[in-house]
């Protein structure tokens, strides 16, 4: 695309037009599909940027959102470098290829590691904490099996199953995703194996670089595990368990989702035997999944046409907006029920363009969120 929108043509961006991208995601109430719709909308992060502000003030918002300085950008980008990181954007040539066909795809991820796991096709491996000697035994038999097959296995760098999976596939190739920062590894007992899955792969966050994790970034983080990767196994997981919502976003990712089975006198199997119930897919050995996932090597992965990163283009102008008759039939139509994009364009009788500035408005005021699959409700 043109216009300065967002493009899958791999163009480069400077460090300033970096520096905007990372202040654009890190600014209050802009998530990575609110990102993507302002810098289509305006062209690029710094007229985005520039019209933040204003589209809060019509959103209802009297304080503007805080939006991080040049220099408090820049020094996240120089302590990161410290660590031995760097910034991989949308449409950097080194962003996970499966990830990128997400509609809520970060837009900016610190990595640290090597840019061949990042783009090799991958195989996700969840599960229990408190892992029994046999799952934590399976996890690693898999993951081996896996990397030799030239998978790289993505996990969440958690005790349990994604430690043995990380260990047993260090030599063919692991990322291990952070919920918090980089410079926040978690837990501390597994410091010295993050180490070692930076150095021969590669750590990932999208979160800033001294975010502690809390509760809900976790799965968060797991819709990057999921989103990474061309399947997820999981190999024991307890009927309410962390593993489970990664293979739900799985599903909803289009990813396929395997499951090993268990006996039902273990708890920790109780997840994993309901998933195959609900149609994962049964595996004893990973070559059950490579035979899955083959097919999916041999054809592209879909793309939405929107494009990944600004072209070098002048920036659209943002206008002034609906006018207010228009902007009030958006407003009466919008309730805590999610509603779609095209139900508020055909019901408002607006143009798709005007809706989006509306939900812009409310978005960065803090009175909207964006769901899956293009809803929005009012919070």
């Amino acid at each position: 695309m043109t216009g300065g929108r967002m493009t899958g043509s791999g163009t480069r961006l400077s460090r300033a037009q970096r520096l905007d991208w990372l202040r654009l995601i890190r600014t209050e109430n802009v998530g990575p599909r609110t990102f993507r719709v302002l810098v289509n909308q305006f062209g690029g992060a710094a007229a985005a940027l520039d019209a933040l502000p204003h589209l809060a003030r019509r959103g209802g918002r009297l304080v503007p959102p805080r939006i991080p300085s040049i220099d408090e950008a820049g020094q996240e980008l120089d302590t990161l470098e410290r660590l031995g990181g760097r910034l991989v954007l949308l449409g950097d040539a080194a962003y996970p290829p499966a990830l990128r066909v997400l509609d809520d795809a970060p837009p900016v991820l610190s990595v640290r590691g090597l840019d061949a796991v990042l783009t090799a096709p991958k195989v996700a491996i969840v599960g229990a904490r408190n892992a029994s000697a046999a799952g934590r035994t399976l996890a690693a038999r898999f993951a081996r099996d896996l990397a030799a097959a030239g998978f790289v296995v993505v996990s969440g760098l958690a005790r349990g199953i994604d430690t043995a999976a990380h260990e047993a596939s260090l030599t063919g190739g692991t990322i291990g995703v952070f919920a918090g920062g980089l410079a926040r590894p978690y837990p501390a007992e597994n410091i010295p194996l993050i180490e070692q899955v930076a150095a021969s792969g590669a750590v990932v966050s999208e979160m800033p670089l001294a975010w502690e994790a809390r509760a809900r970034d976790f799965p968060r983080r797991n819709r990057l595990v999921s989103g990474m990767a061309l399947g997820v196994l999981v190999v024991e997981a307890a009927e309410r368990s962390g593993s489970l919502i990664t293979a739900r976003l799985a599903a909803e990712q289009g990813r396929e989702v395997f499951a090993i089975p268990g006996s039902p006198l273990d708890p920790r199997a109780g997840g994993t035997n309901r998933l195959l119930k609900s149609g994962a897919t049964l595996v004893t050995g990973a070559e059950d999944v490579i035979e899955a996932l083959r097919p999916l090597l041999e054809r592209p992965l879909p793309d939405d046409g929107e494009g990944r990163v600004e072209a070098p283009a002048p920036p659209r102008e943002g206008g002034a907006g609906p006018d207010d008759s228009v902007r009030a039939r958006i407003l009466e139509l919008l309730s805590p029920v999610p509603t779609s994009l095209d139900d508020l364009v055909r019901l408002a009788g607006a143009s798709a363009a005007e809706v989006q500035v509306v939900l812009l408005e409310l978005e960065l005021a803090g009175r909207l969120e964006r769901q899956r699959g293009g809803l929005v409700a009012l919070i």
